[in-house]
């Protein structure tokens, strides 16, 4: 063992020690304290870590992986965060004395043992090493590395049990500082409104972070969307797309629809507004994201909002159609539907969020276009096209099979849904039995 990890201290291969590692723990009967005794007896760690910081990507990666398997058990926790602070393994430390690489290589070995497990993650907030995250985003000198550990931080946010830790850092006031700066690059402000738009989407964040710190999230992007150029489309649709994230969970969708001037505004205009192939990318985020809000992602008892929340969103459909040649949301929803693919498989996804509520669904119904095409199971040619639509069509019979208003009412008789219903996602309109041809013999 020791001339093998001798041998892959003198070649620098990173790769090997990563073997060595995963040997010992598979090749020991689960004692892992015979296995960390071994590691810290041939200083292996050490090694590990001077491959992330100097090797190139691949060693650095086989580094971090090996790294990461240490942090599966108790006593591998014991090596890389000993109880005595400051010495050479230190990760603190190594990321304050080397370059910008590998302060970026650092923080991201940081991330992936934050995301092992709870108790990895405790471990790591209580030795203040997020505040080394925290630090770089400070630090908008050089754009690379801000946008390096943005990308780590979007990493993070998607980690179920770093909510809580997340949560109890300035992390998000960072954020909503760098969405609300103009003098801050494009790229950077886009990625930070993602990073909120993801942490916001859990609704168990909503445990952790106060109502008044989220509100400043969502107002630095209402800000950005009102001040956007229409060239800044990127931006304006990863804007839309965060609202969305938020929107995903009911305190985020209440939160976007209320006060006198709802933050979801910006994503109603845009789910209706028509501009042609430079509006697209923008016209499909807003209808995902409205999708989001209206709550086609939540389970059935969390779909509705509250009363503000519920007459601001029809209120802005209404206000929105009323300045449109449409007139109508009815007529909103048919301009979506005979669009291209992709826009109605967003037009379908929001149609089954709305259409809970009765005043959509005596729009849907009062339009026998809408019916005809959601009904159709001939209109989409791809699976994720038919699926979206047969969602569309099963959320439009809930609603008609809840609604005793609109089932009693004679003008809605004919609505086909329940037949499409039964007809699944994938079947053509009906099955068309051969027919024999008669025609006369062709003589030579």
């Amino acid at each position: 063992m020791l001339l093998l990890i001798e041998e892959c201290w003198l070649c620098g291969c990173a790769l090997a020690l990563n073997k060595v590692v995963t040997c010992l723990l598979e090749n020991i009967d689960n004692d892992y304290k015979v296995a960390a005794h071994l590691i810290t007896e041939f200083n292996i760690y050490p090694l590990l870590l001077d491959c992330l910081i100097n090797g190139n990507e691949q060693v650095a990666a086989a580094a971090m992986d090996a790294t990461k398997k240490l942090a599966g058990f108790a006593e591998g926790m014991g090596i890389i965060f000993p109880s005595t602070k400051g010495g050479d393994t230190d990760l603190g430390i190594i990321a304050s004395q080397c370059s910008s690489l590998g302060r970026v290589r650092v923080l991201a070995l940081v991330v992936k043992l934050f995301s092992v497990s709870s108790s990895a993650a405790s471990t790591i907030n209580s030795l203040n090493l997020l505040k080394l995250l925290e630090a770089e985003i400070r630090n908008t000198d050089d754009t690379l590395v801000t946008l390096s550990v943005l990308e780590l931080l979007y990493e993070l946010a998607e980690v179920e049990h770093g909510t809580e830790f997340l949560s109890k850092t300035s992390l998000l006031q960072l954020l909503s500082s760098m969405i609300s700066d103009n003098s801050v690059e494009s790229i950077l402000r886009s990625r930070a409104m993602m990073i909120s738009g993801r942490l916001l989407s859990k609704e168990i964040v909503y445990s952790f972070i106060d109502e008044p710190s989220v509100k400043i999230v969502i107002s630095s992007i209402d800000g950005r969307l009102q001040s956007l150029e229409p060239s800044d489309r990127d931006e304006c649709e990863t804007a839309l797309e965060s609202l969305g994230l938020i929107g995903s969970s009911i305190q985020g969708a209440t939160l976007l629809l209320s006060g006198l001037s709802p933050a979801a505004r910006h994503v109603i205009d845009a789910a209706f507004d028509r501009q042609g192939p430079q509006g697209h990318g923008r016209q499909l985020a807003a209808l995902h994201a409205l999708g989001n809000i209206s709550g086609e992602t939540r389970s059935e008892n969390n779909i509705i909002l509250n009363a503000e929340a519920e007459e601001n969103l029809r209120r802005l459909v209404y206000e929105k159609a009323s300045r449109s040649s449409k007139l109508t949301p009815s007529g909103l929803f048919v301009s979506v539907l005979q669009q291209d693919s992709e826009i109605r498989l967003a037009g379908y996804r929001m149609i089954s969020g709305l259409v809970t509520r009765p005043w959509c669904l005596m729009e849907i119904c009062s339009k026998q276009d809408i019916i005809n095409i959601v009904t159709d199971p001939t209109t989409e040619t791809t699976k994720i096209g038919m699926e979206a639509r047969y969602n569309c069509c099963k959320a439009i019979n809930k609603s008609l099979a809840q609604s005793s208003r609109v089932s009693a009412d004679p003008a809605f008789a004919g609505i086909a849904a329940k037949e499409a219903v039964g007809m699944g996602p994938y079947l053509v309109r009906k099955h068309v039995e051969a027919q024999p041809i008669v025609k006369t013999a062709e003589r030579f």
